[in-house]
């Protein structure tokens, strides 16, 4: 049996196999949950990423390390700046673009509610009932007023559904 020192592995060496793990298990999560959401699809990106799209439309994408890079409308970006849910994307700060890094499982829990969150702005152009859609989608995903403001943005105009946009704020 060789041990750990004679092999020339340190505690941080192991220390660091750990957190990889961990974290793979935490992009493996995010995958598994995010390509069962109707519409989406899964691509590859440039930068050792896969990209999660509607449509056409990116949803987000996720980097081997664990980076998890999402585009928002800038006023939910800077709702989830101002209350420490995402981080501004490094390359491009003033674009709508956060970043939220995956360590563990538990983390990737969090960056799959990230991802449902830009889903649904997606999903709001072609539901059928696109309030009721929001109404039943933020209960379930705890979302703040501010937040739900901000995505009745998304439900299509001339439907008629004042009422229901109303009862959302």
């Amino acid at each position: 049996m060789i041990l750990a020192h004679e092999s020339g592995f340190t505690l941080a060496h192991l220390t660091d196999v750990s957190q990889r793990f961990h974290m793979n298990l935490g992009i493996q999560r995010l995958k598994e949950e995010v390509s069962l959401w109707p519409g989406i699809t899964v691509h590859p990106h440039r930068f050792a990423a896969e990209e999660y799209r509607f449509g056409h439309a990116e949803v987000g994408h996720v980097h081997l390390w664990g980076d998890v890079d999402i585009p928002f409308p800038r006023s939910v970006q800077d709702f989830l700046l101002a209350h420490n849910l995402a981080e501004q994307h490094r390359w491009v700060p003033d674009s709508g673009w956060t970043t939220f890094r995956i360590r563990d499982a538990e983390e990737a829990e969090h960056a799959i509610w990230l991802m449902r969150l830009s889903y649904l702005r997606y999903c709001l152009r072609s539901w059928a009932d696109p309030a009721s859609f929001l109404a039943m989608e933020g209960k379930r995903l705890h979302l703040h007023t501010e937040l739900l403001a901000a995505l009745t943005r998304f439900i299509p105009a001339g439907m008629d559904m004042a009422e229901d946009r109303k009862s959302l704020v």
